[in-house]
Order: C-alpha cells, then structure tokens, then sequence
C-alpha cells in the first residue's frame, strides 16, 4: 500500500481558554496547524493572539483545554526544544554582547555548524558592525533584530513570533520577511502575529481573533484585514 503523505502536525489544540477571573482572554478554541505552513495570526490588541502563543510557547498555563507540540505537551522538555518562540519585547542580557548572545543560545540549543549560520544572519540584518556591543545599548530596532537572530539560529520545528515588525525600519522589515521564508523554505512551521501587512501576501493561512474567539480561519485572501486586523 502507498504511504500516506498527510503531513505531521506541529501544534494541536483542543478546547484551550484561559481567563483572569471574569476576563476571558481566550474562548475554547480548536486548532490543528500542520508542518512546514505559514499562519498570520492578526486581531486587535487584547484579542487574545498574545496569550495563545505564550500557551503554546509553555509560558502561560491554559485555564482548560490542552495544546501539544510535535505530539509532547506544551512546556514539556520535548516541545520546548522543538519551539522558538520571539515575544513581542525583546529578552536579552545586559552584560552580554550580540556575539556572546549567539554563543550562549547556541551552546545551549546544541545547535550544529552555528559559527556559518551566525555570520550570514548579522549580515542578513545588518549587525555584522555591533556584534560586539552590548544590546542593552542598542534602540528599540536594533533590540528586536537581535532578538529575531537568537531565535533564527537556534534549532526549531516551529516558530512562534509576536509582532516582530514593530520598531524595525523598511529594510530591516524586508530582511525579516526573507528570513521567514527561508525558515519555511527550510521546513519549519511559522505563526506570526502581526498588524503589518509584510507577511500576510506570503501566508498560507489566517486566523484571526477577537476578544479571545476565533472570528476567520481560511486562506488569506478571503479576509478582509481592514476589519479584522483592527
């Protein structure tokens, strides 16, 4: 008999919510993202996009439902090391030097061959000239540029990006967008929550939330991003 080519599932989830008290952040929602798809996540701030990926990340701990990565729980030793997940303000170290923010991330990941990998991602966003400073001096643009080459360069199945546009200028946002295509390109899962438009056209698929509930769910090209991005 032929194998099956239904592709793997990278990120499942089953009736998941979460509230604070009264507040409900996020409704029960079901949601079967498959590998190597591109998924925007878009909805206006405080619809809820936020704490799903922090949930799938293993971050936040859901009030009900489940969520699993490549088939383990998330949180667990196993989904986390299948996850890169970039939040939506940048995490680094104060006494650390890009280039030392690289090697620990590495080391720590295990990752293989990083030293090759390294050099063309400082290139790719234009840090290739402070890779010795120190990030904690950096703006708010060449922050988050840092942050998006530490979660490049580790290993991933799946990336989990908050609104990685926000404070990166026209060519930072067009070398973002080739890096995501090459994480694809490359096989990974990619859900990135964004109000930028930059990835929407190279999306695969949409959902959008609001007030915690999943409103659309389908091609990009079905929905109208002026209502639903908000």
């Amino acid at each position: 008999m032929p194998q099956s080519t239904k592709p793997t599932t990278v990120l499942s989830a089953r009736g998941l919510a979460k509230t604070y008290g009264d507040l409900v952040a996020l409704e029960p929602l079901d949601l079967s993202v498959p590998e190597g798809q591109r998924l925007v996540l878009v909805g206006h701030n405080g619809s809820g996009k936020t704490t799903l990926l922090r949930i799938a990340a293993g971050l936040l701990e859901p009030s009900s439902g489940e969520v699993s990565i490549v088939g383990a729980p998330a949180g667990s030793i196993e989904a986390r090391s299948a996850v890169s997940y970039l939040p939506d303000n940048p995490v680094l170290y104060d006494d650390l030097s890009v280039l030392e923010h690289i090697e620990y991330v590495c080391r720590l990941h295990e990752a293989d061959e990083w030293q090759s990998r390294a050099v063309g991602l400082l290139d790719a966003l234009a840090l290739t000239e402070r890779a010795d400073d120190l990030p904690s001096r950096f703006s708010r643009g060449l922050r988050q540029k840092t942050a998006i080459l530490l979660g490049l360069i580790r290993p991933f199945s799946l990336l989990l990006i908050d609104e990685p546009f926000v404070g990166l200028d026209p060519p930072g946002r067009a070398a973002l967008v080739e890096l995501l295509d090459d994480a694809n390109d490359s096989g990974a899962t990619v859900i990135v929550a964004t109000h930028q438009m930059d990835f929407v056209s190279r999306a695969e698929r949409c959902v959008a939330l609001r007030d915690g509930a999943v409103i659309f769910d389908g091609e990009p090209g079905g929905a109208d991003f002026t209502t639903l991005a908000g």
